[in-house]
């Protein structure tokens, strides 16, 4: 072993046994694949999870180690999160990613491989890439993809049914959104110009760093994470027909393509009921906030980390 610090792995402290016997696989594989050795944390409160992220860096004021993630997008937004609440990012190691989640489009995205066996020696030896994130107003950061509409109610439904069906809730949670929405008056802004002023219902709002969400739908085909931009999908069509064409085309990723979509990309994004009764769901990186809102704007912050990729 080299005087490097070891890498900083985070598990899940609540895994159920089966899954808590496959993580100490994949350790016992990350211990084997890594030059500097790894310490494994498994926090158990959110006390727990600040003093692990803490301690990627060193009292002496000097770089930050890499960590690696064993789980999905929720997982890694949560250490981003805690990264930006602590003004770590750009003192932070390179972060590797084992894929343990449900849907798992960030490592899609990257060409991460989905085996954990094959993603371990990416995980702690590839290469880093630099990735952007959004950060709204109230320091909420997103790694991959940020819904409002339609898209935040399909996930909340699937969550409804996420332990028993797995992946497949996206689609059931997808079938009973377009079944019940109707749409909101929003008006979106991109870097100070007007794409949606309100007027008509908007079925969905996307902004994407990523390509894919829900386990490959692909939402921004051609988004790429390092480019400085984040690409911005608007969907205006609400009728029956409008609901079942748009979610027809976005599984084939042709989606783009249609009269009653926007597509564009830009720095800085506002979205804005223009009513109370408009307020909208917000979907994070797969996980929907508590709350309805009623106005959120975000920024796009470029190579604010860097994420380890197959060679």
């Amino acid at each position: 072993m080299t005087g490097r610090r070891a890498v900083l792995v985070l598990a899940n402290a609540k895994a159920g046994s089966g899954e808590h016997d496959q993580v100490d696989e994949v350790c016992q594989a990350l211990t084997a694949a890594s030059p500097s050795g790894i310490e494994v944390r498994r926090p158990a409160s959110d006390s727990a999870y600040t003093e692990a992220v803490a301690s990627i860096v060193p009292g002496d004021g000097g770089g930050g180690r890499d960590v690696v993630v064993l789980g999905g997008d929720g997982s890694l937004n949560r250490l981003l999160q805690e990264l930006h609440d602590q003004q770590l990012l750009e003192r932070c190691g390179a972060v590797g990613l084992v894929p343990m989640g449900t849907g798992n489009d960030l490592a899609r995205d990257a060409g991460i491989p989905l085996r954990w066996e094959d993603a371990v020696r990416t995980a702690v030896t590839g290469p880093p890439a630099p990735r952007g994130l959004l950060v709204d107003d109230d320091a909420g950061v997103v790694v991959n993809v940020v819904h409002c509409g339609i898209a935040a109610e399909a996930t909340a439904h699937a969550s409804e049914v996420k332990g028993w069906l797995g992946k497949t809730a996206y689609a059931v949670g997808a079938l009973r959104a377009g079944l019940t929405s109707e749409g909101w008056h929003l008006r979106v802004v991109v870097d100070g110009e007007t794409v949606a002023d309100g007027t008509d219902r908007v079925l969905m709002v996307s902004l994407a760093l990523g390509s894919s969400v829900g386990g490959g739908t692909p939402i921004a085909p051609d988004a790429e994470p390092d480019d400085g931009l984040v690409d911005v999908l608007v969907a205006t069509g609400t009728s029956a027909i409008a609901r079942l064409g748009f979610a027809r085309d976005l599984r084939k990723g042709r989606h783009t393509d249609r009269e009653d979509v926007i597509a564009t990309r830009g720095r800085e994004v506002l979205v804005e009921a223009v009513t109370p009764g408009d307020a909208f769901r917000v979907n994070i990186d797969g996980d929907v906030c508590d709350e309805p809102d009623l106005r959120r704007r975000w920024r796009h912050l470029p190579r604010m980390w860097r994420l380890r990729v197959p060679d």
